[in-house]
């Protein structure tokens, strides 16, 4: 009985290991920046009051990475993202004086990532040094100097991707783009503002990731 017992007995298997992060993922995401509405500095130097300041708002992120190297427990990635978004503000009627203003934001940059985890999801951290333009225009003053100034901008944070499927994740981001003052300008009047102080954005993003 115990010869066919054993004999009968289906053999243990190991289990298979969890697959290694891809050498690759694409990540789109909308995102709601987090645009300073209390900045005394920054409303100056656009002449504007912190009322009309736009404050939050809504973007898009887009991010490519490859994972070239593992060390241990982390996963090394390179790779880059280009950030946009958009706030406005239209003040009620009652608001007298105030202005309606719109704001907008791009980012591009280089991203260095360390990743924790395995092929069927994993969280990283990241951080990378880039440019950004950042305008604000409120109703009224279009002839000021076109806000493109190019300033270096530091981007830091982390998220984490879920697969769901075989080569589609869930994933999230929070990041925060600490950007270098700008620079002073004469608008057409001839009045010389201050340029936009140094200033941390914060941006929450969530969506789809390929790999």
């Amino acid at each position: 009985m115990l010869l066919l017992i054993v004999a009968l007995a289906a053999p243990a298997r190991a289990q298979d290991p969890p697959p290694r992060i891809p050498w690759f993922t694409v990540d789109l995401h909308g995102s709601v920046p987090r645009f300073p509405s209390d900045d005394v500095e920054l409303a100056a130097s656009r002449g504007m009051s912190l009322s009309e300041l736009p404050g939050r708002g809504l973007g898009v992120q887009v991010g490519a990475h490859v994972y070239p190297f593992r060390w241990r427990a982390v996963t090394f990635g390179l790779g880059g993202e280009f950030a946009t978004s958009h706030a406005s503000r239209t003040p009620p009627a009652a608001a007298a004086g105030l202005r309606p203003s719109e704001e907008r934001y791009r980012s591009l940059a280089p991203q260095l990532s360390f990743n924790f985890g395995t092929g069927r999801g994993w969280s990283y951290l990241s951080g990378g040094l880039g440019t950004s333009t950042w305008a604000i225009t409120p109703k009224g003053q279009e002839d000021y100097p076109p806000d493109e100034e190019r300033l270096k901008t530091i981007n830091y944070g982390g998220g984490a991707r879920w697969f769901i499927r075989s080569h589609l994740a869930f994933s999230f981001d929070v990041r925060f783009y600490a950007i270098n003052p700008g620079l002073a300008f004469v608008t057409a009047d001839g009045t010389v503002r201050p340029g936009s102080p140094r200033t941390s954005l914060l941006v929450i993003g969530a969506g789809v990731s390929i790999k």
